[in-house]
């Protein structure tokens, strides 16, 4: 089975940048997307990646986060500028289509 891993999270300042990284264990040809669960609340999609690179982010995000995929489309990165203390969370690397989830990463914004 193949399994996720994600790594990159942490304690940031408000207005700081994190970078979150997810490599899989074997090459992966599908949609691969980014969700959060913020204390307290449901898990939510951040955004995806396809196959083919393409970008889709959920609501205004895109305004401070991007998401890309490295040409062996076995590894997904999530850029994060200007963060919140709204976007902390445990962040998840999925692939919905296989339905499998990495263990996540704690993302903590705070001064």
């Amino acid at each position: 089975q193949v399994h996720l891993v994600e790594s990159g999270g942490g304690l940031v300042q408000p207005g700081g940048s994190l970078r979150l990284s997810c490599v899989a264990s074997e090459r992966i040809d599908h949609t691969m997307s980014w969700y959060r669960q913020p204390p307290g609340k449901q898990r939510e999609e951040v955004a995806r990646i396809t196959r083919a690179g393409t970008p889709l982010y959920t609501g205004s995000l895109q305004d401070r986060f991007t998401i890309s995929r490295d040409a062996d489309r076995d590894t997904i990165f999530l850029q994060m500028n200007n963060l919140k203390p709204e976007d902390t969370a445990v962040y998840y690397c999925v692939v919905r289509a296989l339905d499998i989830w990495g263990q996540g990463t704690q993302v903590t914004v705070s001064s």
